[in-house]
């Protein structure tokens, strides 16, 4: 697969392409014919009048003009000094992400930099090399500072990077691969640091995450319907008409279509069984889930549009201006994913209390309790359930925005950040917590239909099963449980 550069917008799947499935990526020529038109105008203005980020300093030095013969030294000065982060590196999707979205921003040819220096970033990401970019450092405005300033140094033949799994100096890696090391010159530093490429590329891989994690929920409720003997009427399409929410009717229809059929359904849909409705937890699902998929649209389109735009400051204009802006601030990625970890934090939390109400014998009508085949010498699913709710306990608290902080920086002239860094982090985790949490039910669920015999599940529910069944034993005695969880999770995120 080839994603193509050339000066437009790119798209959440381009972003998945590239970060996590090694895609090519190839510059247009129109597109290095608008950087290096961009660039001549840099060059025209380099030894007029003081130009933020040509010929003056950084962000409360942007009073301190810098003589011509040191501009060049202040751009390279600039990367190593903004290189400032600390903790362990970020994962390598999340880099490669952010090295192939500001080489997007570049090619629009608003940041007056040569063609060489997005063609060299572009050969980072098709040899593999992926720069060490700690975790800490961003507060989201001016942008992803430091993250993006380590990125920058493997361009210079500094600091280190991954090659194939192995940490290497970023020297001798660009030897390797016959790719030269950048000396830049005016603007140049400044256009490869001030963006929101990292939060925009975890933004993405977020959405990206979110959309395969909501529709494997609904088949998930699915399963754990039949194990609860409870009943699909309530997602009936005529009923989820009712309430015009779009993401509703689509979770309900994801879920009737895995439960087509169900002799589990058919069997207690009798005078005999004397249950009016349903818990919440079972009958609101679609109200829940498909809340979160409205979310997505919402988070989807923000990110759409980020990536539709130019990213800088200041930025040069082609009629030869070059102005002052704040298109660097990420609120708008801020509270999108913000948003978007308070409604995936709520799949996690109706889905641990369906599993809890497979495992509890007073509301699971007529199963074992925790499952467990001999009950009493067996604990069955009852740690699995502790899990879930440890997992649904914290993304209560990762759900707590990031966005409404901010902390006043470089001398109080940036005295108002989006810290959308730490939103898209804590986002990232949200996701990954609600994806165990759903692991748990996958397994208990199964093992509560299975428990059903000689009552047979839908075709739809058999076969998640049958391919649960391929990576996780079904029932039995006790057994370490941490590895089956893990086989599911891993099912999951597969």
């Amino acid at each position: 697969m080839t994603i193509v550069l050339d000066g437009g917008g790119a798209t959440i799947d381009d972003v998945v392409a590239v970060a996590r499935f090694g895609a090519e990526v190839v510059l247009s020529d129109a597109a290095i014919d608008r950087m290096a038109a961009s660039r001549a105008v840099v060059a025209r203005l380099a030894e007029g009048e003081p130009k933020y980020g040509i010929s003056t300093g950084f962000g409360a030095l942007a009073t301190v003009a810098i003589p011509p013969e040191r501009r060049r030294a202040l751009q390279v000065a600039l990367v190593r000094s903004h290189a400032a982060g600390m903790g362990d590196p970020v994962e390598d999707e999340v880099v490669r992400a952010m090295v192939f979205l500001r080489a997007r921003t570049l090619a629009l040819g608003y940041s007056g930099t040569r063609p060489v220096i997005a063609e060299t970033m572009v050969a980072l990401l098709n040899a593999g090399i992926t720069p060490l970019v700690p975790e800490y450092g961003s507060l989201g405005a001016s942008g992803d500072l430091a993250p993006l300033s380590h990125a920058a140094m493997t361009l210079l033949g500094e600091g280190q990077v991954r090659v194939d799994g192995a940490v290497t100096e970023a020297a001798d890696a660009l030897a390797a691969a016959g790719i030269d090391s950048l000396e830049l010159v005016e603007k140049e530093g400044l256009a490869l640091i001030n963006g929101t490429d990292g939060i925009l590329g975890q933004l993405c891989l977020a959405v990206h995450d979110a959309a395969r994690l909501t529709e494997q929920a609904d088949s998930i409720v699915a399963i754990t319907i039949e194990g609860l003997l409870a009943t699909d009427a309530p997602f009936a399409d005529d009923l989820q008409a009712l309430r015009p929410q779009p993401g509703q009717r689509v979770s309900a229809a994801n879920t009737r279509a895995v439960l087509a059929g169900s002799p589990i359904v058919a069997s207690h849909d009798t005078p005999d069984d004397t249950r009016v409705q349903d818990a919440y937890s079972v009958r609101c699902t679609p109200a829940v889930h498909g809340a979160v998929y409205d979310t997505l649209a919402h988070c989807r389109a923000v990110a759409t549009n980020e990536l539709g735009a130019a990213i800088d400051n200041p930025m040069v204009l082609p009629d030869g201006r070059v102005e002052s802006c704040g298109n660097f601030h990420g609120a708008p990625l801020g509270f999108a994913a913000d948003f978007l970890a308070i409604a995936v934090a709520e799949i996690g939390a109706i889905a641990e209390r369906r599993t809890d109400r497979l495992l509890d014998r007073t509301r699971s009508y007529g199963l074992p309790p925790f499952l467990a085949e001999e009950v009493g010498v067996d604990s069955g699913l009852m740690i699995g359930h502790y899990t879930a709710a440890a997992l649904a306990s914290e993304n209560k608290r990762l759900a707590c925005p990031s966005s409404v902080d901010s902390i006043p920086t470089s001398g109080m002239q940036e005295d108002h950040v989006s810290m959308a860094w730490l939103a898209v982090r804590k986002l990232r985790k949200v996701i990954d917590n609600v994806r165990r949490i759903l692991a748990v039910e996958y397994v208990a669920g199964a093992r509560a239909v299975e428990m059903r015999a000689p009552l047979q599940p839908a075709d739809g529910t058999s076969a998640m099963i049958a391919e649960l069944r391929a990576h996780v034993p079904g029932i039995g005695p006790d057994r370490y449980l941490a590895p089956e969880l893990q086989a599911a999770e891993a099912l999951l995120k597969g």
